[in-house]
């Protein structure tokens, strides 16, 4: 199973990158958001895989943070989602808003996502609200004792920032979710509360 790949950029698209490692052109398939900030032509990339095998083909879809690859595959272990859609589904909502509608379901926000009806998004929200909310804290930082109101702040933007947020937004929604709840919430009730507010803009 490959679980990476490294190697020299030969041609790309908004669909697919084909990555030359050692003579050998490796075509894999990628959402826009993995597009946008890929290196140019004939510069070196590195991307997170996921290896999907079929009777009749193996295809691979790569992401450049490890962030896309982990809720890829959430996406996909929900009946009904497979590679393509999850990929597309990547493509048409920023990962951090994706998890933001997902843990707060917010099926609004679900609805105007392409390829997501009012079903499959009932079916994330139920399957995935839990586990998109791990993602958003998984490799944050432990929050401080309360009373460093500033760390604890720090601490959830930075959060949000890893899933995509521009510093900006990340900041002036924790800043906003502090004042909408008590002295003493934790991080994970702060971060919570940010990534409900984000998901509203």
């Amino acid at each position: 199973m490959i679980a990476s790949i490294k190697g020299r950029i030969i041609h790309k698209t908004t669909e697919s990158v084909i990555i030359d490692v050692g003579g050998i052109g490796y075509e894999v398939f990628i959402p826009l958001s993995t597009f946008y900030i890929l290196p140019g032509m004939d510069e070196a990339v590195s991307l997170r895989v996921y290896t999907h095998v079929r009777e009749d083909a193996i295809q691979l879809y790569g992401f450049l943070t490890q962030e896309e690859k982990e809720v890829f595959n959430l996406l996909i272990s929900v009946s009904g989602i497979g590679p393509k859609l999850a990929r597309n589904i990547l493509s048409g909502v920023p990962v951090g808003d994706l998890v933001a509608a997902i843990s707060t379901a917010d099926r609004g926000r679900l609805g105007k996502i392409p390829g997501i009806g009012a079903k499959s998004a009932e079916r994330l929200i139920l399957e995935l609200k839990d586990k998109m909310a791990a993602v958003a804290v998984k490799g944050a930082p432990a929050s401080e004792p309360v009373e460093d109101k500033d760390q604890l702040s720090r601490d959830v933007a930075s959060a949000l920032e890893n899933l995509g947020y521009r510093s900006v937004q990340a900041e002036d929604a924790v800043k906003k979710a502090r004042l909408a709840l008590t002295d003493d919430a934790v991080f994970e009730t702060v971060l919570k509360e940010s990534l409900k507010l984000l998901a509203r803009k």
